[in-house]
């Protein structure tokens, strides 16, 4: 199936991203957000982007107009109809999620693909509120959406080969680099990324090392861009928590059980970056 419009559920950081990196690609936008404000802020900040983007040169003035009007911004879900393909990007959150996938399913055609950018939640589950869960899957973007190349392509137990294939077809497109990934809580990049994070924090709450060497530690010993606690603060501690939550939850094993000193951050209201205080101070 060819895509040349895609539709975007949330023009909040995932969904401006993708709106991005499909209109850079030469494909039509329809992203849609609960409000006008939220939707025009998504476009300013996908415009803001592209930018920077002229002013390093990697984009000249005509790609950025023609990517920006490749976009249209809507507050209703009428105006996916022209999509092939509509991403969900809302936030990590499962009844939120069931809630726009099936008003999704219940506007366009029979043969338009829903993906999901769900970085945790099962793909198997979300595409039995469906009723095509052959036509569902997931596309796990990474933040930020410009910069990072990789795509989680999450097949449920219900996704079609012919599904996966547009999928991982429309993801080369975007010039990203697609792995494919049974459905299992985090999936694979997170399964083993959150209890890393998780473990560092068990370090400093244990006193073996201070916050900067844990993480000058990783940096320089695993060649790490960035180290677990400063990726901590820039993930947000809450949504560090909410993760390990899921996989104790799913798996039922004690090893993912989420460090206090974590919990405890979190109850103080110290969630990171977003915050101005997590970790460290901003």
């Amino acid at each position: 199936m060819s895509i040349s419009t895609v539709g975007i559920i949330g023009a909040g950081t995932m969904g401006n991203g993708i709106a991005q990196a499909c209109a850079v690609s030469g494909i039509n936008v329809v992203m849609v957000d609960i409000s006008d404000a939220a939707v025009a802020n998504g476009i300013a900040t996908v415009a803001g982007s592209l930018e920077r983007l002229l002013k390093k040169e990697k984009i000249s003035a005509a790609d950025r107009d023609a990517a920006l009007a490749r976009i249209k911004g809507s507050t209703s879900y009428d105006d996916l109809k022209s999509s092939q393909l509509v991403i969900e990007a809302a936030t990590e959150n499962y009844d939120l999620k069931v809630k726009i996938i099936k008003q999704i399913d219940a506007i366009v055609g029979p043969d338009v693909i829903i993906a999901s950018n769900t970085s945790s939640i099962s793909i198997t589950k979300l595409a039995a509120v469906t009723t095509r869960a052959e036509k569902f899957i997931g596309m796990h973007f990474f933040n930020p959406v410009s910069m990072m190349t990789l795509v989680e392509i999450i097949r449920g137990l219900q996704t079609s080969d012919a599904t996966h294939a547009d999928v991982e077809a429309m993801a080369k497109k975007l010039g990203k680099t697609p792995i494919t990934v049974k459905n299992s809580p985090g999936f694979v990049v997170n399964r083993i990324l959150v209890p890393m994070i998780n473990e560092a924090f068990f370090v400093l709450s244990e006193g073996l090392a201070t916050a900067e060497d844990i993480d000058a530690g990783m940096k320089l010993g695993c060649n790490q861009p960035i180290g677990p606690l400063a990726l901590a603060d820039m993930v947000g501690l809450d949504v560090c928590v909410a993760v390990m939550d899921v996989y104790l939850s799913e798996f039922g094993d004690s090893k993912y059980r989420a460090c206090p000193l974590l919990k405890e951050m979190v109850a103080a209201g110290r969630l990171g970056r977003k915050t101005g205080q997590g970790v460290y101070k901003y």
